[in-house]
């Protein structure tokens, strides 16, 4: 294999691990710039996978799959909305509520549904998104750089993948170029200004935290049915927080949180690809150590050490109407 070879392999399992981050750290984009702080996004999005691979299996359908994953992701965004917004709850404590109930009840739910451990049943090849051959891939595999390219990166993936990467100029459309996006960029920064413009505060948030939830959905689902041929036991293996971390480190901004969700991808690509590689100079090295790397700089970017990121004003403070 030459180097432009390994190069497509990466780049095809950057893209691939990139998905449920991009999903997730837009889900938590919009939910922070109207000013909650979603620690649960590791919760919704495995609960979305249990959901998701749950529906599919019974149903045969993915398509199925991907709207009870939404639908159980949403549900969660709404209780954390009624515990932070409704009732003016402390929003890190409900978000981790959130991701301890998850982690739990999918374990216990799948052990008493299937037996298997807390894992779902292997998923029939129809059950899932199937990856989509766009036209000409497999003529212009032979052209030389470019057929590769085409033909396994841009090509060969499914469904999922493509709405990934069309949400974010879509977030980035919603955010600044719609009365909704500026209203909720506006609730994040401003809460007041916003009440005495006679606009409520408590649905613009409710409102962000379910489109939060959708995309929490979009993220699960590509987890267990997509990626993955079923769900299993903390499949999400942090992916949440990583996403947290992109999205912080992004400054709140769609296209650089898409960015640097692409940056964690190669991380855990790389980490697959030097199992059993011979680094030079340094001979094997455990995968363990490159298997940390994305957590490692998850580490760094929410200590603050590359750069200084303002999150909105208003995020994490629960809003008091003043009489």
């Amino acid at each position: 294999m030459d180097y432009y070879d390994i190069f497509i392999s990466v780049l095809a399992s950057t893209i691939r691990l990139s998905i449920p981050l991009i999903f997730t750290a837009l889900a938590g984009l919009f939910s922070e710039r109207a000013g909650i702080f979603d620690i649960g996004l590791e919760g919704k999005m495995l609960g979305s996978a249990f959901a998701a691979a749950c529906v599919a299996y019974l149903t045969d359908s993915a398509w199925l799959g991907l709207g009870a994953g939404i639908l159980c992701s949403v549900a969660l965004s709404l209780v954390h909305g009624f515990a932070s917004i409704t009732n003016r709850g402390n929003q890190i404590v409900s978000g981790v509520a959130i991701n301890f109930f998850i982690a739990g009840i999918t374990i216990v739910l799948g052990q008493a549904w299937f037996g298997q451990g807390g894992r779902t049943p292997q998923l029939a090849p129809d059950s899932r998104f199937a990856p989509i051959i766009l036209p000409g891939a497999d003529a212009a595999r032979d052209i030389p750089i470019i057929g590769p390219l085409y033909a396994n990166v841009i090509s060969g993936n499914n469904i999922l993948t493509y709405l990934a990467f069309l949400a974010v100029p879509f977030s980035w459309w919603v955010l600044y170029r719609t009365r909704f996006g500026l209203r909720l960029r506006a609730v994040g920064e401003n809460p007041g200004a916003v009440d005495t413009a006679g606009i409520s505060v408590a649905w613009l948030r409710y409102r962000a935290v379910m489109c939060a939830g959708i995309l929490c959905g979009f993220a699960g689902t590509y987890l267990a049915i997509a990626q993955s041929a079923a769900f299993i036991k903390d499949m999400s293996a942090g992916k949440g927080y990583i996403a947290l971390a992109a999205l912080v480190f992004a400054k709140w901004k769609p296209v650089p949180v898409m960015f640097a969700c692409l940056l964690f991808g190669f991380l855990d690509a790389l980490a697959n690809f030097m199992q059993g590689k011979q680094v030079p100079l340094i001979g094997e090295v455990p995968v363990q150590v490159f298997q940390a790397l994305p957590y490692v700089l998850t580490c760094v970017l929410l200590a603050g050490f590359i750069g200084v990121a303002t999150p909105p004003k208003a995020g994490g403070v629960p809003y008091t109407k003043e009489r």
